[in-house]
């Protein structure tokens, strides 16, 4: 089977990189980074009404259908130009409260899914296995956690914590909050939203390696030594060849698990795209030489998140556990 993306996703791809490259992402996170959300927040708004949250979200609810091929789309863009917030939060919060409507459970959908469509509210999501803490909660109007079974919506959250990545500002939820849902249907809804989460999370490291293997090119054309630039070294090309193998080798399975969503298919996606991102920052951080630790050169906003995206919803050995789980046997 060949897969080619349509003429409308492509131009959707499009119209995202021509938002994104508008809106100086490098300065939104920066003030991000800081804890200054008004940029963020406005560049927030703007993807929501570029259809960006409603991709995982039930027309019934203001979405746009469940269309995870374009979801994809837009979240390599988003990994292309370094967009900082719970964007994957949001996405597997809008895919938890989905499944809930669909099983039945429609209160939380109806109260909170058209805020977080249009832009108009923020959403982060704890899931078990996760980890302790909530992304960007400090930023979000929902922090909903999913603790012994219960779903709940924390009053609040603890200080903020620093993390590998400035952008990523990680915080303890308040224990207790509001009850949503608990049972057998609130179960299934978590393994659904880890499934959307996850295939968020791979397109966006996808596009941080994209990015991050595009500045590092056009970086070695331009430095030169011993009177020619360093892209010419055998060494260098090398480096860049595999990298690109990485990369190419995981977006055709990004897509294909869009397309199946099967849970072994995104499980596959996210270790590939792990090791494509992993792969460029190493070799983006040492083709850029000393210039690439410095904090002040935009690069570092794509090198510091390689590593949390490659282990963010599902670590390379989780995830290659659950690929062996749903392919073998």
């Amino acid at each position: 089977m060949r897969f080619l993306l349509t003429a409308e996703q492509r131009e959707f791809a499009r119209s995202l990189d021509a938002l994104l490259t508008a809106s100086d992402t490098p300065a939104v996170v920066r003030a991000w980074s800081t804890g200054d959300h008004g940029p963020g927040r406005a560049l927030w708004s703007r993807l929501a009404d570029a259809g960006v949250f409603g991709l995982a979200a039930p027309q019934a609810y203001d979405g746009m259908g469940l269309r995870p091929v374009e979801l994809v789309v837009a979240y390599v863009e988003l990994g292309r130009h370094a967009a900082p917030g719970p964007v994957v939060e949001t996405a597997g919060a809008s895919a938890l409260l989905a499944r809930l409507a669909a099983l039945g459970a429609t209160g939380p959908a109806e109260r909170l899914l058209p805020g977080l469509v249009s832009g108009k509210a923020v959403a982060t999501l704890s899931l078990p296995g996760g980890g302790p803490y909530a992304l960007d909660a400090d930023a979000a109007g929902a922090v909903l956690v999913v603790r012994d079974a219960e779903l709940r919506l924390a009053p609040g959250h603890g200080p903020v914590r620093p993390s590998a990545d400035p952008a990523r500002r990680l915080a303890l939820p308040s224990p207790g909050g509001e009850l949503l849902a608990r049972g057998p249907r609130l179960a299934d809804a978590v393994r659904h939203a880890e499934l959307w989460a996850r295939l968020a999370a791979a397109a966006q490291a996808v596009g941080v390696a994209e990015e991050l293997l595009r500045r590092t090119v056009a970086y070695v054309k331009e430095r030169t030594q011993f009177g020619v630039p360093v892209g010419s070294f055998q060494a260098v090309k090398h480096r860049l060849a595999d990298t690109l193998l990485a990369v190419e080798f995981a977006r055709p399975l990004l897509y294909g698990a869009a397309v199946t969503l099967a849970p072994g298919d995104v499980a596959g996606a996210k270790v590939a795209a792990g090791s494509a991102v992993y792969s460029a920052a190493r070799a983006a951080l040492q083709l850029h030489g000393a210039v690439g630790y410095t904090q002040e050169l935009d690069l570092s906003l794509w090198l510091r998140k390689a590593r949390p995206l490659r282990d963010a919803w599902g670590s390379a050995r989780v995830c290659r556990g659950d690929v062996l789980a749903h392919h073998v046997g």
